[in-house]
């Protein structure tokens, strides 16, 4: 009887046994899935700021290109400028130069005139 029962607790005992093994695969198991689902969802966020990340170091090298070809233009913009002040400024000379020899040849032509009047009338009287 002793034996008996000995035997049946035993028995019971590794039925519990087997029952708590069960269930430690099973929490185990759900953890481990509960892990790789936490593990998944950061990921999900990570590839996601990683996405947004290429996405703006890419708009930014656009940027900086497009700031770098407008740089350039500007420049053209400003030498083309220089060069047709300058122009401007040779026309202005040029305009001054011009009267100033228009000035000239009037008084060389008046000056011619009274000679030519002056040698008339002495020759006439």
């Amino acid at each position: 009887m002793l034996s008996s029962m000995v035997k049946e607790h035993n028995a019971i005992q590794q039925g519990a046994k087997e029952i708590q093994e069960m269930k430690r695969k099973e929490a185990c198991a759900a953890a481990s899935q509960l892990t790789q689902a936490l593990v998944d969802h950061l990921n999900v966020g990570v590839a996601q700021a990683y996405l947004n990340q290429k996405r703006l170091d890419a708009e930014a090298k656009q940027l900086h290109i497009s700031a770098t070809n407008f740089s350039k233009q500007t420049q053209q913009w400003l030498n083309i400028v220089e060069i047709f002040s300058t122009a401007l400024k040779e026309l202005g000379d040029v305009e001054n130069w011009a009267k100033t020899i228009e000035g000239d040849v009037r008084l060389i032509t008046n000056a011619l005139e009274n000679v030519y009047k002056t040698s008339r009338d002495n020759t006439t009287a």
